[in-house]
């Protein structure tokens, strides 16, 4: 009866072991990644040696699938962050052998003091591969066939197993989120990366805490503005829009932009604000229908209850509405008497536009004043001419003058309406007299700037170097602006997880983060910018306050060098990296 006890023992203990190592192996689920377009063939995989190779490496590399990493293996890293801020690494798998399973963890951050700060605090997620393309003149309608392409390294899968296929290249994203009520000083943790079949890799990860505060996202004076896409969420989850499958998608997908200090709110008054040029057209989040006795009515449910979102998750500023000149100057409304959706087309100054407008007018500023909104709520119009613009701005200042404009300006047009644009956003590079900004500022206007698919220098793309969206944290505070503008957080294309490019321009400008709340190396660098210049201005505030003029100039004038709107030839990272160096030796001085 023992030795049956004793073998049944055995039996469990090494089913119970079995079921462990199985289990801790177990790969997460995730989405293909597309075939390579142009893998590399002339890579000697053959002399990797044997077994999984990985090391920490910089953040400014975007590694490239078929290619081995030129580079000396490291088992540390050392980071320096202010209280609040998130800082990033990266880390880089690669090996010539078979599949290899391998699964991440993170060790609590320890101090020699005895404090600890939760692993939770950090977040390893490996970086998937998206087809690109080439910048090649920018905008202008492209065939897929005439572009170079390739794989991006560039979306963020929030999955901390993997399966690391033989001859590939697996970059791994770690970022820090330090808590805001940290003690300052150096903690360690290890990054652990277990390979089934292999001995485990350690990597030490020193953390050197600021005695320094970054507050919260919403709380950054950066004026950040990402227009929102809600319907491309509804399209390619297959949801019907504003369900409440939509908005448990929004949800995280736009938590994620307030938390990275959003500040504007886009809305769609008609359908079409853009002329469908994106892959998910706008539509209206107003319901607009001329009854058959020719009077209007509108239904503003969906334009509330996107505002009311968007605004519990902490985006508040401005609510920038587009548009009264739309792309084509197309409206669409339904028609009682036709039972039918009518497109008309109405260009500024036209008899027809001014029976549209008025009483939509009318009605509209009432509700906002209900709603308590008037004030926040701009009238926003997208690279629109001059005689456009000045037609509708007449009728705007006769019936809604207390709304104000915002602009995004392609036609070096602002002087032209010097008390209207209390949203001004100029295309990067346009010249802007620094006399202008200031009377803007001392008027409590905004004065932004933006890129597009013409700049091939600073961008987003899926192949920009992740370092330019750092330098446009940087530019923005050089060139004296107040924040940043880009056409597209989520604007995807049809499949945003596989394929970047997109018909009309280069691959990536369409959005900025993925579906299933996805972030990217685009998005977490330009966050990462973000963060930059908000510690610039909170150290430029401190240093006047306590009369450290000498320390002040010093970083004015490390921040001017970014006032540069051309690529260096040795490009941005070791500015960038001085430029850190610099904010946080001056945060350090402040602790003494």
């Amino acid at each position: 009866m023992k030795v049956l006890k004793f073998i049944l023992f055995c039996f469990v203990f090494v089913f119970s072991v079995s079921c462990q190592k199985e289990n801790k192996f177990t790969i997460a689920s995730t989405f293909e990644e597309p075939i390579d377009p142009s893998p590399n063939k002339d890579e000697n995989w053959d002399a990797v040696p044997k077994g999984l190779q990985a090391s920490v490496t910089s953040t400014n590399i975007r590694f490239v699938k078929s290619v081995i990493p030129k580079l000396e293996q490291k088992t540390t890293w050392t980071g320096n962050a202010w209280k609040g801020e998130r800082i990033s690494s990266q880390l880089v798998l690669w090996s010539n052998d078979s599949i290899n399973l391998v699964k991440t963890e993170i060790s609590d951050f320890k101090s020699d003091t005895g404090q600890t700060l939760p692993s939770s605090i950090a977040k390893a997620r490996f970086v998937k591969y998206v087809i690109t393309d080439e910048f090649a003149g920018g905008c202008g309608y492209r065939k897929p066939e005439d572009f170079a392409s390739s794989l991006a390294a560039d979306a963020l899968d929030d999955v901390s197993s993997y399966a690391v296929k033989a001859r590939e290249t697996r970059p791994l994203w770690i970022t820090i989120d330090v808590p805001i009520d940290a003690e300052s000083g150096t903690y360690k943790s290890t990054v652990t990366i277990d390979i089934e079949g292999q001995k485990s890799k350690t990597f030490e990860f020193t953390l050197n805490v600021i005695d320094m505060i970054l507050p919260p996202g919403t709380e950054w004076d950066f004026h950040l503005d990402l227009w929102q896409n809600p319907y491309a969420v509804a399209r390619f989850h297959n949801v019907e829009p504003w369900s409440k499958e939509h908005w448990d998608l929004l949800k995280p997908l736009m938590k994620r932009l307030a938390d990275a200090g959003q500040k504007v709110i886009t809305v769609s008054l008609n359908k079409r604000p853009w002329g469908g040029q994106t892959f998910d057209q706008f539509e209206a989040m107003v319901d607009w229908e001329k009854k058959s006795n020719g009077t209007w009515e509108y239904d503003f449910s969906k334009f509330d209850n996107w505002v009311d979102f968007m605004m519990g998750l902490g985006v508040k500023k401005q609510i920038s509405c587009y548009s009264m000149v739309p792309w084509g100057n197309e409206f669409y409304y339904f028609d009682e008497a036709e039972n039918k959706e009518i497109k008309i087309k109405a260009a500024p100054g036209s008899k027809e536009y001014e029976e549209l407008w008025v009483p939509f007018l009318t009605e509209f500023k009432k509700h906002l004043v209900d709603k308590g909104w008037n004030t926040i709520t701009r009238i926003a119009m997208d690279e629109r001419g001059p005689e456009e613009m000045n037609a509708m701005l007449t009728l705007l200042n006769q019936h809604a003058p207390e709304f104000g404009v915002s602009f995004a300006d392609n036609h070096k047009s602002y002087k032209l309406y010097p008390d209207e644009l209390k949203d001004m956003s100029v295309a990067f590079g346009h010249p802007v007299d620094h006399e202008d900004l200031i009377q803007r500022r001392a008027n409590d206007f905004i004065s932004t700037l933006y890129v597009c698919c013409s700049d091939g220098f600073p961008n987003t793309f899926t192949f920009s170097p992740p370092a330019e969206g750092v330098f446009i944290g940087w530019y923005t505070m050089a060139a004296d602006f107040d924040g940043f503008l880009r056409w597209a957080y989520n604007s995807w294309v049809e499949n945003p997880l596989q394929d970047s490019r997109f018909r009309a321009w280069p691959a990536g400008d369409t959005y900025i983060v993925y579906p299933d709340n996805r972030s990217s190396i685009r998005f977490e660098t330009l966050r990462e910018g973000i963060q930059d210049a908000e510690k610039i201005r909170i150290l430029r505030k401190v240093l006047k306050d306590k009369n450290m003029l000498d320390d002040l100039d010093y970083l004015n004038k490390v921040v001017a060098q970014f006032n540069i709107t051309t690529r260096p030839e040795d490009g941005v990272e070791a500015m960038i990296e001085n430029g850190k160096n610099v904010l946080n030796s001056l945060a350090e001085k402040l602790e003494k």
